[in-house]
């Protein structure tokens, strides 16, 4: 099977390292372009046996699985500009969540799927959040799944809740490496510890918790259960982050939602038209 990635910034490279280094795709056996074309010349200097297409309609013709890693209102004039090479028996992906697979199908007349990777797919690990069109081919659903679950765990997930799982799956590590880096500058301030210590010890701290939740020992509640010892030090953390972190975590959910709600109505009104 022959893949193609149109679209190679942060996710689309992502994509592209994580299929090629955990052995889901050969090389010689994957397509990209971009519309700056230097991007996808640097991927293939680390794997020469990529096929660099200059243009789009190359890419669409030369493979059976597309991946379209574009913004939001990019989808809509690059889809009804190609509609006609999205035959029958290819499927396109896309992976952001304001274009549903409705929209998608609505103008191309391919198996249609979005698939919302997280930049921990990088190490082979978290979660990828799948959505099939109802006239997917069951043989494209069977081969997506098979194919993220070599990079990922993939999830089929209701419309419904597109955007807060994204968040969770997708933003979440974005959102806790900047609590961490926050954790990490407040110890290099108030304490006499370096900089370089604190970020080793934040990140093993954060590895070896997440092989506690992996592994099934501890629940977060449990564990924090088993960490905070009645009248101790780590109490005495918990109380002041109860107290200052308030609705920090709504807000976040309600900020997202709110230009998720934007970029769904522009879309809307693209795909409407």
């Amino acid at each position: 099977m022959k893949i193609g990635i149109i679209g190679t910034g942060n996710m689309g490279t992502i994509l592209v390292e994580s299929f090629v280094d955990s052995k889901a795709i050969s090389p010689s056996n994957l397509y990209i372009t971009n519309r700056t074309i230097h991007k996808a010349e640097n991927l293939k200097l680390k794997y020469p046996l990529i096929h660099i297409c200059e243009e789009i309609p190359e890419l669409i013709q030369q493979c059976d699985l597309i991946f379209l890693c574009v913004k939001p209102l990019d989808f809509y004039p690059l889809l009804t500009k190609y509609k006609d090479l999205f035959t029958k028996e290819k499927c396109l992906v896309s992976i952001t969540s304001p274009v549903s697979v409705e929209q998608l199908s609505s103008i191309v007349s391919c198996s249609c799927v979005r698939a919302i990777p997280s930049i921990t797919n990088r190490a082979s690990a978290g979660v990828s959040l799948l959505t099939f069109s109802v006239s997917c081919d069951e043989n494209w659903r069977r081969s997506i799944k098979e194919l993220l679950s070599n990079i990922s765990i993939p999830l089929e997930i209701d419309q419904n809740i597109t955007r807060v799982a994204s968040d969770i799956v997708s933003c979440g590590p974005a959102f806790f490496s900047y609590l961490t880096q926050a954790f990490i500058d407040a110890a290099v301030k108030t304490t006499s510890i370096d900089a370089s210590t604190a970020t080793i010890l934040a990140g093993e701290m954060l590895v070896g918790l997440g092989e506690l939740l992996k592994k099934g020992y501890y629940t977060l509640p449990t564990l924090q259960e088993k960490v905070c010892v009645k009248g101790g030090i780590t109490g005495e953390g918990i109380k002041v982050l109860e107290n200052e972190l308030g609705a920090v975590f709504e807000n976040i959910f309600l900020a997202t939602h709110e230009k998720f709600k934007e970029d769904v109505e522009v879309v809307t009104k693209q795909f409407n038209a």
